[in-house]
């Protein structure tokens, strides 16, 4: 796994590259802003790019920016968001951007469980998904429960649970002791999922990755 990190504070990038270097993953480079973040994807092909969603000059929206055009140039480069904030607009259009790559959007704070993030990063890299919980929370909150005339609106919302940390990127056993069920109620609960959604019946962590896909962008 080849990966470049875009992040303005020295302090936490270099963290990064000690944290991710010391878990055998090869962080190829680095950059400080938008601009250097495509110079450095363009020259070193990585398989994800963690990138800042705040950088220089206006440290609004350069790094989300920069990743869209990144992904935009590279369609299967894996994209995962670092910000202070919940702000799942940009989470939404990471998802417009289309592409074969894996999205991932976590709060900084979360970094510092090591076996979290470095479970997130492999994650994204492998073209899955690994949403921050209060980024999914917010969507689920923005979304009206009754469900509507989109595609989620056949799951019961147990299902919509299961699905929701499932976007979190949360396996079957970790959905299980969330929700204190058991393993096979997950697995009856994500088989109902895919068939109500329609996925088509390839490996499964692929079709985990598009019934994710469905719950973000339906609205």
């Amino acid at each position: 796994m080849r990966v470049v990190i875009a992040e303005d504070q020295a302090l936490l990038r270099e963290g990064l590259v000690a944290l991710l270097r010391e878990k055998g993953i090869d962080v190829v480079a680095q950059a400080e802003d938008g601009a250097g973040l495509l110079r450095i994807v363009a020259g070193h092909k990585p398989d994800l790019a963690i990138v800042d969603v705040r950088l220089p000059p206006s440290f609004t929206d350069e790094g989300v920016r920069a990743a869209l055009e990144a992904r935009a140039r590279m369609p299967g480069l894996g994209i995962l968001i670092l910000s202070q904030y919940v702000e799942p607009v940009y989470t939404a259009e990471l998802l417009e951007s289309g592409g074969d790559g894996g999205i991932g959007y976590l709060l900084k704070e979360r970094v510092g469980d090591v076996k979290a993030f470095v479970g997130a990063v492999e994650r994204v890299a492998a073209g899955g998904t690994a949403l921050d919980r209060e980024v999914v929370a917010e969507l689920v909150r923005s979304r009206d429960p009754g469900g509507g005339d989109g595609a989620l609106a056949a799951l019961t919302p147990r299902e919509r649970e299961v699905l929701g940390l499932m976007a979190e990127g949360r396996t079957n056993t970790a959905i299980a002791r969330q929700l204190v069920v058991t393993p096979g109620a997950v697995e009856k609960h994500i088989s109902n999922i895919f068939a109500k959604l329609d996925l088509p019946a390839t490996d499964e962590d692929h079709r985990r990755v598009l019934a994710v896909l469905t719950f973000l962008r339906d609205g």
